[in-house]
C-alpha cells in the first residue's frame, strides 16, 4: 500500500510538468481535488456519526427504551416544554393578566412547589408500586395531569389569576413527576456503572438543550399568531407523549403478594431512616448546602429583565419573535456548554471546576449590568448584537456550572433509595431556586421596579452580582474528589441497598431499576 502511494505521488509530479495537450495532464487536477476532499468528507461524516455512535454505545450498555425515555423526558418534557412555557407564560402574565413584574416573580416561584415535593414523588416510585410497576404508572400520571392543565388554561377563556396559576403549577407538576421517575433510573445506573455517570448527564444536557432550542425558536411565532393563552395549549403535547412512554418503557413487573403489600409502610420508614442517616454525613450535607446557597444567593431578576426588554420607552423594545430567537440562540449556546463539559471538563475534581465555573458565572453577570446601563451603545455595539452575545456567554457558563452539580448529586445517592435521595437533593436545589425567585421578587418590589419604571433595575442587578461573587467563599464545602470517584462511604451503599428491598437479592435486581444490571468492568466510555 505504501509503495503504491509513493508511485502515485511520483507519477503525479511528473504529470504536472507535462504540456496541456497531454490528456493525462487534463485529468489529473480533478483527481487531485477529489483526494483533497476526502479528509474533509471523512471529518464531516465523523462529526455527524459521532453522536449516533455515542447513543448506540449507551443503548448497548443500557436498555434502548431507557435511553429513549431520557431523551423524551429531558428533550420534550423539560427542554421544549420548559423553554416554550417560559416565554409564553411571561407574555401571558404581562399581556393577558397584566401583572406587575415583582408579582410575576413570586408566581414563578410557586412553579417550584412540585419540584420541592420531589422527595414525595421519589418515595412513591421507590416504595409504592402500582400493579407491580414502580415507574410506568407515574409517567402516565404525569402525562394526564399535564395534558389536562394545559387544556384548561388554553380553552378556559378569561381565567382568574388564581385558576391560571393553578393550571401552570399543574404543568410544572407533570414535568416534576416525570423528572423524578427518570432520575431514579439515571441515579441507579450512575451508581452501578460509574464510568457512564458523566455520559448520562451529558445525554440529559444535550436533550434538554436541543428541546429548549426548538421551544424557544417557535415560542415567539406562536405568541404572535395565536396569542399567549392559546399557545399554552400546545404544551398538552409533551404530556401526551409521557402517557405513551408509560406503556412502552421497559420495566420488570413484580408479582405482588399480600405479605409484600403490608410492608409498604415498613419500607417507607426504612427509606426515611436511610435518607436521614445519609444526609448527616459531612460528605453529603456540605456539598448539598453549597448547591443550595449558590442558587439562593444569586437571586433572579428575570421578570424585571423581560419587562424591560419589551418596553418601548425605557428598554430596547424587542419583538415577540426576537425574544424567542434570543432564548433559542441561548439554548444552542447551552448545548455548546454541555459539549465543552463532556469533552474537556468531566475529569476535573469537583472543587476545581465548580470554583472556576462560579467565578465565570459572577463575571458574566456584569454583562447584564452593562446592557441595562446601555454601555453597549457607548461602545458602538447595537442592542440586538449585545444581547445575543450576553445570552450565549451566560448560557455556556451556566451549563458548565450546572453539569458538575448534577453529577455530584448523583454521586451522593446510596443504593436502594437512589430515587428518593436524588429527589431530596433536587428538592434542595428547588428550594434554592424558589428562594432565588422570591428573593428577586422582593428586591424588585423594594426598589420599585414596575411595569413602567426601571430606574433602579441596574442597582438590583449589581446587588445580585455581588452576591454571586460572595458564593466563592463557600467553595470549601465542595469535595476535592474526582467526578468518577466514590464520595460517600461504601457501607451506606450496601446497607441501604439491603434494607429497602422486599426479597433482598431478587428485588434489588428487579424492582428498583428500569434496565438490566451491567457489570461495571464491561462498561465503556465513548
Amino acid at each position: 500500500m505504501d509503495m503504491d502511494m509513493d508511485m502515485d505521488s511520483t507519477e503525479t509530479s511528473k504529470l504536472v510538468g507535462k504540456t496541456n495537450d497531454d490528456p493525462l495532464s487534463e485529468t489529473e487536477p480533478p483527481a487531485t481535488k477529489t483526494n483533497n476532499r476526502h479528509p474533509f468528507i471523512i471529518k464531516l461524516l465523523k462529526i455527524i456519526l459521532e453522536p449516533l455512535q455515542w447513543l448506540q454505545m449507551l443503548s448497548s450498555q443500557l436498555n434502548p427504551t431507557f435511553v429513549f425515555g431520557v431523551i423524551l423526558v429531558y428533550g420534550f418534557n423539560q427542554g421544549f416544554s420548559g423553554s416554550f412555557f417560559k416565554v409564553v407564560s411571561d407574555y401571558y402574565w404581562k399581556d393577558v393578566q397584566k401583572i406587575q413584574p415583582s408579582v410575576v416573580q413570586l408566581y414563578t416561584g410557586l412553579y417550584s412547589i412540585p419540584w420541592i415535593m420531589k422527595p414525595i414523588w421519589g418515595l412513591m416510585t421507590d416504595v409504592f408500586p402500582v400493579k407491580g410497576y414502580r415507574r410506568r404508572p407515574y409517567f402516565i400520571l404525569a402525562g394526564v395531569v399535564g395534558a389536562i392543565s394545559a387544556a384548561i388554561v388554553a380553552i378556559g377563556g378569561k381565567l382568574t389569576a388564581g385558576v391560571a396559576l393553578s393550571c401552570l403549577i399543574g404543568l410544572s407538576a407533570a414535568v416534576a413527576i416525570a423528572d423524578v421517575t427518570i432520575d431514579a433510573c439515571i441515579a441507579r445506573n450512575s451508581i452501578e456503572i460509574r464510568s457512564l455517570a458523566s455520559d448520562l448527564q451529558s445525554l440529559c444536557g444535550f436533550s434538554s438543550s436541543a428541546g429548549a432550542l426548538i421551544g424557544y425558536s417557535t415560542s415567539g411565532f406562536f405568541v404572535h399568531h395565536l396569542g399567549p393563552q392559546v399557545s399554552l395549549g400546545i404544551l398538552a403535547i409533551p404530556p401526551a407523549l409521557l402517557v405513551f412512554l408509560g406503556f412502552i418503557i421497559y420495566e420488570h413487573r413484580t408479582t405482588t403478594r399480600s405479605s409484600e403489600e403490608n410492608k409498604s409502610t415498613e419500607k417507607l420508614g426504612l427509606a426515611l431512616k436511610g435518607m436521614y442517616k445519609t444526609i448527616r454525613f459531612p460528605q453529603v450535607w456540605k456539598p448539598s448546602l453549597y448547591m443550595f446557597l449558590s442558587l439562593a444567593l444569586s437571586f433572579s431578576t428575570h421578570e424585571g429583565h423581560f419587562y424591560w426588554y419589551t418596553d418601548p420607552k425605557a428598554g430596547p423594545a424587542f419583538s415577540q419573535e426576537f425574544v424567542g430567537i434570543i432564548y433559542a440562540i441561548g439554548a444552542l449556546a447551552s448545548m455548546v456548554g454541555v459539549l465543552i463539559y463532556h469533552k474537556n471538563l468531566k475529569d476535573y475534581p469537583f472543587r476545581s471546576i465548580l470554583f472556576m465555573a462560579q467565578l465565570l458565572y459572577s463575571v458574566c453577570g456584569m454583562l447584564d449590568l452593562m446592557f441595562i446601563l446601555r454601555w453597549n451603545l457607548a461602545l458602538g455595539i447595537p442592542d440586538y448584537l449585545f444581547v445575543i452575545m450576553e445570552e450565549c456567554v451566560s448560557r455556556i457558563v451556566s451549563r458548565i456550572r450546572w453539569m458538575p452539580m448534577i453529577v455530584l448529586s448523583s454521586r451522593l445517592c446510596p443504593l436502594g433509595i437512589e430515587g428518593t435521595f436524588f429527589a431530596l437533593l433536587m428538592c434542595i436545589d428547588s428550594l434554592g431556586s424558589l428562594t432565588s425567585k422570591w428573593g428577586g421578587g422582593m428586591v424588585l418590589h423594594l426598589f420599585h421596579v414596575t411595569r413602567n419604571d426601571f430606574t433602579n433595575l441596574w442597582l438590583v442587578v449589581l446587588i445580585r452580582n455581588v452576591l454571586r461573587f460572595s458564593t466563592l467563599a463557600l467553595i470549601f464545602l465542595v469535595p476535592k474528589s474526582g467526578q468518577s470517584e466514590a464520595i460517600i462511604p461504601s457501607d451506606i451503599l450496601t446497607n441501604n441497598s439491603a434494607s429497602i428491598t422486599i426479597d433482598d437479592k431478587e428485588e434489588k435486581d428487579k424492582n428498583l431499576e428500569l434496565v438490566p444490571m451491567i457489570n461495571v468492568e464491561k462498561a465503556q466510555v465513548y
